[in-house]
């Protein structure tokens, strides 16, 4: 192959092959300029403390873009594949040997071999394939039915923002304090806020999720009219939903770092509690981050300092007599689930109104 065809980027002492670098995978915008595959690949390499705190021995689903983030774009779904943007949960065939898996069960049963990031080195070689967003699994691989991490979640809902979000955040931060644990927040890369938490890897998925939902009540009573938990959008109002299915086992959060499928390039970006009311997430873009990275580090970077008990929030579920949620669609029916129907045509609901 010529060489104006392919290069290579020095990563953690391996040289990672680049075909195609010059591939335009975010078009110049208004504000920024455009990205190209190599840009991808550099970006990540320049971040690889953070990356890989956020990545390091997690089973990583890979966002592949391969043609690049352009509005002609088809994009694969749970229902219908085959387009030219997809999810890939396990491992590409011809990986190379430095590219490390961890098996890991979905809810149908079903099993994968997903790649589980251990070096900088298998980051630039994802973003040679064409990923521009990383999922890792809030598990490590020498215990992958075990989180180490609760992950809050706030969700614009149409008619709120980014603002919207930060300011709830602000009230989720007084929670976690009275709850004694520290939590890290993090843009989303679109218009959302998420919190991590380390917790000790001794309950379930189960367990997590619950802890979630129990939290993201406590944020509804603390914020009456601005916060929900209501699965059902037509449920949700201008308010910011709080996912607790996040948490659920087979769902992820696109990692620290991770660049996102939209206009500019924007990353999702760890911030300090009082950065997080002074930004936006337009700041924070593949062009921007490595420059912030150079001079300000992770500001993740005491996440693993300190762990913590999930109880007091398991507490709360039981004591809560709401009970459990539903689960997405496309999960078995799980134990303690409510009814699983959209409100609007559950008859059952109609006539007992009625």
């Amino acid at each position: 192959m010529p060489a104006s065809e392919a290069t290579t980027v020095e990563a953690g002492g391996r040289e990672v092959r680049v075909s195609n670098p010059d591939r335009v995978i975010f078009p110049a915008t208004e504000r920024t300029g455009e990205v190209t595959k190599l840009d991808v690949a550099k970006y990540y390499v320049s971040v690889e403390d953070g990356i890989m705190r956020a990545l390091r021995d997690r089973p990583t689903t890979l966002e592949r873009w391969p043609k690049g983030v352009h509005p002609d774009i088809v994009v694969s779904t749970r229902e219908r594949g085959g387009g030219d943007a997809f999810f890939q949960k396990r491992i590409p065939r011809g990986a190379p040997d430095y590219v490390e898996t961890a098996r890991i069960a979905f809810p149908s049963g079903r099993f994968a071999d997903e790649v589980c990031p251990t070096e900088i080195a298998v980051v630039a070689w994802a973003a040679q394939m064409g990923t521009i967003t990383f999922h890792p699994w809030p598990v490590r691989r020498e215990d992958v039915d075990h989180p180490d991490e609760l992950r809050i979640d706030l969700d614009p809902q149409p008619g709120t923002d980014f603002a919207d979000a930060v300011r709830v955040a602000a009230e989720a931060r007084g929670l976690l304090a009275d709850l004694g644990y520290a939590g890290f927040p993090k843009t989303s890369g679109g218009r959302g806020v998420h919190i991590y938490v380390r917790i000790e890897p001794k309950w379930t998925f189960t367990d997590v999720r619950h802890a979630a939902i129990a939290f993201g009540r406590e944020l509804e009573r603390r914020l009456p009219g601005e916060v929900t938990t209501k699965w059902w959008k037509e449920e949700r109002g201008e308010r910011i939903f709080v996912d607790y299915n996040q948490n659920a086992r087979d769902r992820t959060i696109a990692s620290a770092y991770s660049i996102r499928p939209k206009p500019g390039a924007p990353v999702s970006a760890p911030v300090t509690w009082d950065e997080l009311p002074d930004v936006t997430p337009e700041d924070f873009t593949v062009a921007t981050m490595p420059a912030r990275f150079a001079q300000v580090g992770d500001r993740h970077a005491a996440i693993d300092d300190v762990v913590h008990s999930l109880q007091p929030l398991l507490d709360m579920y039981e004591r809560d007599e709401a009970g459990d949620m539903p689960y997405p669609p496309d999960y078995p029916k799980m134990p303690g689930e409510p009814k699983r129907v959209q409100p609007s045509r559950d008859t059952d609901r109609k006539r007992e109104s009625g």
